[in-house]
């Protein structure tokens, strides 16, 4: 009797379990090898998506073919008559010719807006900045000659222009300060002359920087795992929207092409340059004054900036912005308005952003003490301007406090001194004097130097006379004086 209830019960057990299994297999998509059809719905709507994306945002994209001119020196092939009849001086004194060559490249544009016939394309300098020709070729095949409109070396990026009558689409362009990594991204351009290319990737990371592997400064760089390549350049990064958020601009490679590492200016960073590029051809970049480092260790010890924030200013030229509101050599720059300034990198790009004109209160550590500013910030002239006017940087030279590592590495005796010269900028007075990166300096004007606070309260507290120096050059000590 037990058996036979035991039975029963395996049976209804079965039943209910084949029962729910059918209620299962009712009520859950079609499998077959891990493949189910609510599956193959999402990646139909994800393809048309993709696809809605590539609609957009190709026929925005051009590509940029662009000629230069390159003057080479081409050797003179002495004459067999100048053998016998000239001196071996006159053919020694023959110049070589300059014969032009012409170089041809590619890269890619972003076409960004219209006014009247004017239709303005965005793309790097590196790809448009010194050509000598410039034509576009549109998505739909159309082909316009180009003019360049200007360009901003310090963030790779230059304007190019052409006219038409005809419709042209324009790229909508997003906001790059809402990019996080992990974002779903697409590169579009014209890889190694493949045109209308579009990839797909994330946002690897966001605010690289180059290292200056461009003498581009002013700009940060969003990374992507999107595969770009070498044609890439100047066509847009672009969001799940179809709006531009970055413009492609340079890899990290060890073979010369794509291995996930691709580096975007942020479309931001892009759009004050299109402006002031339209409107007149240059872009303005604020003008402190001053040139300025990251403290090093020995800096941070003497100057008490140890856990603090900021740009350490070596030197100041005279009759600056800096210089007329008072910021002087040694002073720990630590805000700007309400902006904390972090390192010197940022104080560069702070700097740079300012408004010429405009007044700015600087927030600084001097002598360890806070001191506010008010400086009236001008333009910043080009390289060479600058360049040229070095020599009115005051002191000239940046100091270093000699650490124990420093004074193991060098040998240096104890009592040798406390502070040295890391390096001299030429045509100042203090190389016209004579000192020289790896100088101690003992004493100034009879004051014994005992650390890099002493050097820069000796200096700022009298620029109108001689300074006399006392430093140790190898093992000498020598006297020179510097005029200020």
């Amino acid at each position: 009797m037990k058996t036979k209830k035991f039975t029963l019960l395996i049976l209804i057990t079965f039943l209910l379990i084949g029962t729910a299994g059918i209620v299962t297999a009712e009520t859950t998509p079609y499998r077959y090898q891990g493949y189910n059809v609510s599956q193959g719905n999402t990646l139909q709507a994800m393809q048309n998506e993709n696809r809605m994306i590539a609609k957009k945002v190709l026929p925005v994209v051009v590509t940029i073919n662009v000629e230069t001119v390159v003057k080479r020196a081409v050797p003179v092939m002495p004459s067999p008559f100048d053998f016998f009849f000239n001196s071996p001086n006159q053919q020694q004194q023959q110049k070589p010719k300059m014969q032009e060559f012409k170089s041809a490249a590619l890269g890619s544009g972003i076409i960004v807006k219209k006014t009247g016939k004017t239709v303005y394309v965005l793309t790097n300098n590196h790809v448009a900045g010194n050509a000598d020709k410039i034509t576009i070729h549109l998505y739909d095949g159309r082909v316009f000659d180009a003019k360049l409109v200007g360009k901003d070396p310090r963030k790779d990026v230059a304007l190019v222009k052409f006219e038409t009558k005809e419709n042209v689409p324009i790229a909508v362009l997003g906001d790059s300060s809402t990019v996080q990594p992990g974002d779903i991204t697409f590169a579009v351009g014209n890889p190694l002359g493949f045109d209308s290319t579009i990839t797909s990737g994330i946002i690897s990371a966001v605010g690289r920087k180059a290292n200056d592997r461009l003498g581009t400064s002013f700009t940060d760089y969003i990374q992507t795992d999107a595969a770009i390549n070498p044609g890439n350049s100047g066509g847009p990064l672009v969001n799940i929207k179809g709006e531009v958020i970055g413009m492609n601009t340079w890899i990290a490679s060890q073979s010369g092409g794509s291995i996930g590492l691709g580096f975007a200016i942020p479309i931001n960073n892009a759009k004050k340059v299109i402006d002031q590029l339209i409107a007149t051809g240059k872009v303005q970049y604020g003008w402190l004054g001053i040139s300025m480092s990251d403290p090093s260790e020995g800096i941070i010890s003497d100057m008490g900036l140890k856990h603090k924030k900021g740009a350490f200013v070596f030197n100041v030229y005279k009759d600056s912005p800096a210089w007329k509101g008072g910021l002087k050599p040694g002073d720990f720059i630590t805000a700007v308005d309400t902006t904390n300034i972090k390192d010197a990198n940022e104080l560069l790009h702070v700097v740079g952003n300012l408004v010429p004109g405009k007044t700015y209160t600087f927030k600084v550590i001097r002598y360890k003490r806070p001191v506010t500013l008010r400086v009236r910030i001008t333009t910043r002239k080009d390289e060479a301007a600058i360049q040229k006017n070095a020599k009115s940087l005051w002191p000239g030279v940046t100091v270093v406090g000699i650490t124990k590592d420093i004074r193991k590495k060098l040998n240096l005796p104890s009592n040798i001194g406390k502070v040295m010269i890391g390096a001299v900028e030429q045509n100042t007075s203090a190389f016209k004097a004579g000192l020289r990166s790896g100088d101690i300096i003992k004493e100034i004007n009879k004051k014994k130097i005992n650390s890099v606070m002493d050097f820069y309260k000796i200096i700022n507290a009298d620029t109108s006379g001689e300074l006399i120096f006392k430093v140790n050059k190898q093992g000498t000590d020598v006297i020179l004086g510097i005029v200020p």
